[in-house]
Formats: C-alpha cells, sequence, structure tokens
C-alpha cells in the first residue's frame, strides 16, 4: 500500500490510526482530514489505496464519504464505528465494499481489515485490467469486421479472402491486425 487517507474527526484518533498504518506497511504516504468536507476534497484530487474512516468526522457521521470513495474511486474503504452502530452499517454498506470495524479497535482487527481491503483492492483492479483488455480486444474485432466488409463491398472479396489479406498485410507489415483494419476502413470508408 502505497497512499493511504485517514479521515477521522479526533486528531488523537488520527494519530493512534497514523501509527497502526505505519506499522503495517513503513514507506506508506498518509493523509489526515479532520472533516468529511476535505476527505471528500482529497478523495477528488488525489489517488489513494485505502480510506479509513474513525466515525464520527467533524461534519458528519462518514457513511456520504464512504459511498463517494466506493463510488468514485479504486481504493479500498474502512470504516470504524461503535459497535451498537454495525449492525446498521452493515445492512447500509454491505454492496459497497467497505470494510466496517467496531469500536473500541483492536489491533488484530484493524490489521485484518486493512490486509483484506488491499486484497479486495488488488482483485478489483485485476478485474478491471482484465476487462479493459477484453473491451480492447472486442473493439478490435469490430474493427476488423468493419474492414472486411469494406474489402468485401468494393474488391469483391470474400469473407474468407479478406481475412487472409487482413492477416497477410499485418505480417507483411509486421503490425496488428487492427492496424492494417484502420488503414483499409481509411481507404475505402470515406
Amino acid at each position: 500500500m502505497e497512499r493511504v487517507l485517514i479521515a477521522s474527526g479526533s486528531e488523537q484518533a488520527s494519530d493512534v490510526l497514523v501509527k497502526l498504518v505505519r506499522e503495517m506497511y513503513s514507506g506508506c504516504r498518509i493523509s489526515v482530514a479532520l472533516t468529511s468536507n476535505d476527505a471528500k476534497r482529497s478523495v477528488a484530487s488525489n489517488e489513494y489505496d485505502c480510506v479509513i474512516i474513525n466515525a464520527p468526522l467533524k461534519d458528519s457521521y462518514g457513511q456520504e464519504l464512504c459511498e463517494i470513495v466506493s463510488a468514485d474511486t479504486d481504493a479500498g474503504c474502512v470504516f470504524i464505528a461503535k459497535a451498537e452502530n454495525c449492525d446498521v452499517l452493515w445492512d447500509e454498506m454491505e454492496d459497497l465494499g467497505v470494510m466496517i470495524i467496531p469500536k473500541p479497535l483492536s489491533r488484530t482487527d484493524f490489521y485484518r481489515a486493512m490486509r483484506f481491503s488491499n486484497s479486495a483492492r488488488n482483485r478489483m483492479l485485476g478485474i478491471r485490467t482484465e476487462n479493459f483488455k477484453l473491451k480492447k480486444k472486442l473493439e478490435d474485432i469490430r474493427l476488423i469486421n468493419r474492414a472486411k466488409l469494406a474489402l468485401m463491398t468494393y474488391l469483391g472479396f470474400t469473407e474468407k479472402q479478406a481475412h487472409r489479406y487482413i492477416e497477410k498485410e499485418a505480417m507483411d507489415q509486421r503490425c496488428t491486425k487492427a492496424e492494417i483494419a484502420e488503414k483499409v476502413i481509411r481507404m475505402y470508408e470515406v
């Protein structure tokens, strides 16, 4: 973990959380916000690996900040709240992927939550990367199909001939089939 934001209405609690995070991730850069508004601004302008919210903050309890972190960032979110509020919070935030820890905070629970949050974030980033690759592949297939259609329409190729032409040109020019498809489309679809 490289960057962590700690949002806590108490400076004393912030200091404790900073110390706990440093014990786990010694090279981690840590930012601290005392209000929800400061934390929202920080989340909007910086990338964090994890946002730790120690409720209540000075200007809100913190659920809205959890929603923003979950919806608008790739950061993991750990929410620390009074034990009597945890059941209600779990029901509210279960779908957001927020890890909720009851107060009083134990070191073991905090470490587990941070590790779980980090592993869940890494898994999500892996899935996002794979999703991006699949979208790119689908775009390439569509582009190649458009180029094949142009070759079939304007040069009278069969689909097999058009496919072979794009494949051969890609090998001969040492580039991708998508790059050849773009050239064909530019040539025939003006």
